[in-house]
Order: structure tokens, then C-alpha cells, then sequence
């Protein structure tokens, strides 16, 4: 018959055990923490791009990338593309 070495784990063994259940659990409750708040926002997520060209100019003009003659100009241009229709 064989027998083990020694009787069992060492206080050490029980010590990570209790250390890595711990970590494991912090870990998964905080995931949800994280989930919860992102999921129960009141703003709406970004969406990424403007959708139409008149946010594109607005966003430019907020921005300072252009000023308001040039902002009114684009509009204009793109109030008659309107009107005109597509090419």
C-alpha cells in the first residue's frame, strides 16, 4: 500500500486557496458592478459618426475647425443639393 507525503495541505495551501476565491469573487462582482452602471445610464451611448452632413458642419463649427461664414456658406450648398436633388 503507498501512502501520501504527509497529511494533506499545509497552512500555506489553505492560504492561497482563501486568497484566490477571494480575488475570483471580487473580480466577477466588480464585472457586474461595471455592467449594471453601463447598462442603467441615462445618456445614451455615442454612436460614433454624426448622421446627417448638417451635424457634420455643426460639429465642425462647435469644434472651431471652421467659422460662421463658412458654416452658412456649406449649409447654403447643402440646402440647394436639396432642392436640386441628387446628381
Amino acid at each position: 500500500m503507498m501512502y501520501w507525503y504527509g497529511s494533506g495541505m499545509s497552512g500555506w495551501a489553505y492560504a492561497l486557496m482563501t486568497i484566490s476565491m477571494i480575488l475570483f469573487w471580487g473580480l466577477i462582482i466588480a464585472s457586474a458592478v461595471v455592467v449594471g452602471r453601463r447598462l442603467l445610464r441615462d445618456e445614451p451611448l455615442p454612436t460614433g459618426a454624426p448622421s446627417t452632413p448638417e451635424d457634420v458642419l455643426a460639429m465642425r463649427l462647435a469644434r472651431g475647425e471652421i467659422d460662421e461664414d463658412d458654416y452658412e456658406r456649406r449649409m447654403a450648398t447643402l440646402r440647394a443639393r436639396e432642392i436640386a436633388g441628387p446628381r
